[in-house]
């Protein structure tokens, strides 16, 4: 059955990276192709949730990449195919004639193929490889009209914040090998030696935080709007910002064994759900809003997994994504045709689109949690685990409830407001170069969006009390974090109690003079975050690179020019010793050899009569030696 696995992960990926490849020369054909391979993908994934193959391949010395699909990734490989394919149904409505469609379907799928290889992963090497490829083409796919220089900066800025977590993966696979942990299995790193545990756990948290736009790193999200709509569909409902909570779900042991890691997982969720869930009632673009609700959302299934309850929060990742790509899909499109994002200048949007207005009101209300909705059945499974661990977490799940459906019902105020007097004309243009406000939805955009948000509405069914044994045994959640009917009875009552108010409110407000407070102020601009990480860590990483740029050009570099100048006088020195010193007695030498060379020339006259003279001289000066010396 290892090859079914390996077919998952190979189609995707291959089909993805051929249409990368081919960019332009395939543009007519990229959407089909690519849809063509999001189904067969589906189909494989199905097959794989049904027959849960597994498959290694040696990839290290004592290391292998493991890959298998039990009960818990066998409902994500599904839920990311089927995501996929709807939002690639979706995606050439988004687009003009002219983009690059090879590029967009080749990343859509080689994105959705990494998610696919991080569900699956069962070691840490293919994980981290399929980490690394995700915030890869994620950056790549934000950045999508890289002609717009405010596109490309939002992209690097999303790249950059969850690359610096994702060196987390990095220290807790270092922390695992230092731990005695060989193999770097998932289910190993428990058994990591003495400290070393804490900080591959440590490492793990914080990549898994990141990735999933958790508190501190929430605001990364706001930026990841600037790309497409099915891009933003996708990468936010059930694979990007879902793969940290997933991680975190799927290593709940190693949180429970550190004695900290948990706590701390479900208290960052849980106010995390609550703070960004006020950053998004204070949004007045649509796509803020619904960025600031994914990581609300997503809030309850850290906290699900602080609180070891993989399954209710699984159901709430399925439910989110299935709620969470039909509402992104809808204000891509409304973006595309009306040109705006703007709350105020989508009145009236729900009339104009009835069909993708439909899917859209009904992914809004699931995404309120109202009853009997989705969202409603995962947040009390959610919460009833949170209650029995600490009645201040489940208070705060609570609240964080509440104002999600304040800011679900916000939305909804909006887009259906009577049309404004002077619909015909563009209201708050966002426009992109001329391309947008040019086409309306198609129904290529609104089958899915209507399929998706009946997702989100009927999926709750499947864990009601009495209805719920079949996931739970898939999930292994066991019945011991069941709500009881009270706390679904309550959390309903404060569902509604907080929609109401919120329709309520929303009139008064609208009306009411534009000045805002420093409060409102302070959650419109997602809690001042961003401005806090540079003056954190940009600012004085900056500070601390020019002091040491200026430490290596005075220091460093001083030295060195400094030894180069003495080496330089040094060597002029021994320039002067040679020339004047040993080329000189060479010089003076070889002048007295001259010298004596023509001394030695002047008897050599050629006269035989001159060199008998000389003979007798010569022979007269021995005879007198040897007489005198004797």
């Amino acid at each position: 059955m290892s090859a079914l696995l390996w077919a998952l992960i190979a189609l995707p990926l291959g089909a993805g990276a051929a249409l990368l490849l081919s960019g332009r020369r395939w543009n007519a054909l990229a959407p089909g192709l690519g849809l063509a391979a999001a189904a067969g993908t589906f189909g494989l994934a199905v097959a794989s949730a049904v027959f849960r193959p597994e498959a290694s391949a040696p990839l290290f010395a004592g290391v292998r990449a493991g890959l298998r699909v039990d009960g818990l990734s066998a409902v994500l490989v599904v839920a990311v195919a089927a995501v996929t394919t709807a939002v690639l149904v979706a995606s050439p409505g988004e687009l003009g004639p002219r983009e690059n469609r090879g590029r967009f379907f080749g990343l859509m799928l080689l994105f959705a193929g990494a998610m696919t290889v991080t569900v699956t992963a069962t070691t840490l090497p293919p994980l981290l490889m399929a980490w690394e490829v995700m915030g890869a083409t994620s950056w790549a796919l934000i950045g999508f009209w890289w002609h717009r220089p405010d596109r490309v900066r939002a992209a690097d800025t999303a790249f950059v914040t969850t690359r610096a977590a994702d060196l987390g993966l990095y220290l807790a696979a270092g922390a695992a090998m230092a731990g005695g942990v060989g193999s770097l299995d998932l289910t190993a790193l428990t058994g990591a030696q003495g400290g070393w545990r804490h900080v591959a756990c440590a490492g793990l948290v914080v990549a898994a935080l990141g990735k999933s736009a958790q508190l501190p790193f929430s605001f990364w999200l706001s930026h990841a709007m600037r790309g497409p709509g099915p891009v933003s569909a996708l990468l936010h409902s059930a694979t990007m910002v879902a793969a940290g909570a997933y991680l975190l779900l799927r290593l709940h042991p190693l949180l429970v064994a550190t004695g900290w890691a948990a706590p701390l997982v479900a208290w960052t969720g849980g106010v995390t759900a609550l703070a960004l869930g006020v950053v998004a009632v204070a949004q007045r673009a649509l796509k803020q809003l619904l960025a600031a609700s994914t990581s609300s959302q997503v809030g309850f299934m850290v906290l699900a997994a602080g609180v070891g309850d993989p399954s209710g929060g699984t159901l709430q990742l399925l439910a989110h994504a299935a709620a969470k790509s039909a509402l992104f899909l809808a204000a891509g499109a409304w973006l595309t045709s009306l040109g705006t994002e703007q709350l105020p200048a989508l009145r009236g949007a729900v009339r104009r689109h009835p069909l993708l207005g439909a899917g859209f009101v009904a992914g809004a209300l699931a995404l309120a949690g109202l009853p009997p909705l989705s969202l409603w059945v995962a947040k009390d499974e959610v919460l009833a685990a949170a209650r029995a661990q600490s009645p201040g977490l489940y208070a705060l799940g609570l609240a964080a409830a509440a104002v999600a459906a304040g800011y679900s019902v916000k939305a909804l105020w909006y887009v259906t407001r009577p049309l404004p007097h002077d619909h015909d004309h563009d209201h708050g243009q966002e426009q992109d170069g001329g391309r947008r406000g040019a086409r309306g939805p198609t129904r290529s955009v609104s089958t899915p969006v209507v399929v998706l948000a009946a997702a989100a509405v009927f999926l709750g069914v499947a864990a009601l009390p009495g209805l719920s044994g079949p996931l739970r045994g898939v999930l292994g959640g066991g019945q011991q974090h069941a709500p009881n009917p009270w706390e679904m009875a309550l959390s309903a009552a404060v569902a509604l109690a907080a929609a109401g108010a919120a329709w309520w409110w929303l009139p008064r407000s609208a009306h009411a003079p534009r000045t805002a407070s420093a409060g409102k102020r302070w959650a419109a601009d997602w809690l001042s975050m961003e401005r806090a990480a540079r003056a954190v860590l940009v600012r004085p990483a900056f500070a601390l690179a020019r002091a040491l740029a200026a430490f290596d050009d005075r220091a460093v570099d001083g030295a060195v020019h400094h030894l180069a100048r003495g080496g330089l006088t040094l060597a002029r020195g021994a320039a002067r010793a040679d020339d004047h010193g040993l080329d000189g007695a060479v010089r003076a030498v070889a002048a007295g050899c001259r010298r004596l060379g023509a001394w030695a020339r002047r008897p050599q006259t050629g006269l035989l009569h001159q060199y008998y003279a000389q003979a007798v001289v010569g022979f007269t000066l021995l005879l007198s030696i040897v007489l005198l010396v004797r």
